[in-house]
């Protein structure tokens, strides 16, 4: 797949999200451009994670979920009849909040992904093991230890196993819902770091409570207020001239 127009991975149009009579997102228009880093902020509650579970359509299975507008990716809707949600969400992939690891090995973590979509041969299962761990940083440490169950890994090697996991299956875009939350400080960084290099490859995509980590590693950032779109734009922009009164409040800690 090829970026949309404008340079845009993925793009929201008017997009609405309601359960049951409860309206969630409230007409969102927002650009995610190829090969950025865009961060959603917001106070808890303000619609952050149901507007980055649209972007792969993670939300479908929950009760009374409906949506009106439109998702597109590479300019083409995401919620038009016969979209295959299997290769969707190989094309823009998700790591959640707390690490997920499978109750497997780090390498059958890893190779699962390929496995699934047919890759049977041996070698090519190591070759993929190989390089995901590597594009993470943690090949060195686990080549030896690949037998070993994920699980049991600290917290901050799981979730960089999800991620490896992730990218052993060569999505274009990723999703991250406050990655970092459950990791100690070290480890926030070593993701963060592994953001930013992953970004000369992948559109990324980050839901993040924490302004410094916005700051830190973003391109753009969109605030977002009761489940409606207050600004986007460059994230320097955001932090140093906010054109919105409430963005302002919110960055201070006036708001939320």
């Amino acid at each position: 797949m090829t970026a949309g127009a404008g340079g845009h991975k993925l793009r929201t149009v008017n997009l609405s999200v309601f359960y049951h009579r409860t309206q969630a997102l409230h007409g969102i228009s927002a650009a995610f451009g190829e090969r950025l880093i865009t961060a959603i902020i917001g106070p808890s509650g303000c619609g952050k994670t149901t507007l980055l579970r649209c972007l792969n359509r993670m939300n479908d299975h929950l009760p009374g979920f409906r949506l009106t507008g439109e998702v597109l990716l590479d300019g083409q809707s995401i919620y038009r009849p016969g979209t295959d949600l299997r290769r969707l969400r190989t094309v823009v992939g998700m790591v959640f909040q707390r690490p997920n690891p499978f109750p497997l090995s780090v390498f059958a973590n890893v190779a699962y992904g390929p496995r699934v979509h047919g890759v049977s041969d041996r070698m090519e299962l190591w070759a993929t093991v190989e390089r995901a761990l590597r594009e993470v940083g943690l090949w060195e440490e686990m080549r030896r230890r690949l037998d070993r169950p994920a699980p049991d890994l600290p917290l901050g090697q799981q979730q960089l196993v999800c991620l490896a996991r992730l990218l052993a299956v060569r999505p274009e875009v990723i999703l991250l819902d406050e990655p970092c939350s459950a990791l100690d400080p070290l480890a926030t960084l070593r993701i963060e770091d592994l953001m930013r290099r992953l970004k000369c490859r992948y559109t990324v995509i980050i839901v993040t409570h924490s302004m410094r980590q916005a700051a830190r590693v973003s391109d753009r950032t969109i605030f977002m207020l009761d489940g409606r779109l207050i600004e986007e734009g460059p994230t320097a922009a955001i932090f140093t001239s906010p054109r919105d009164r409430r963005t302002e409040d919110y960055i201070t800690g006036k708001l939320g």
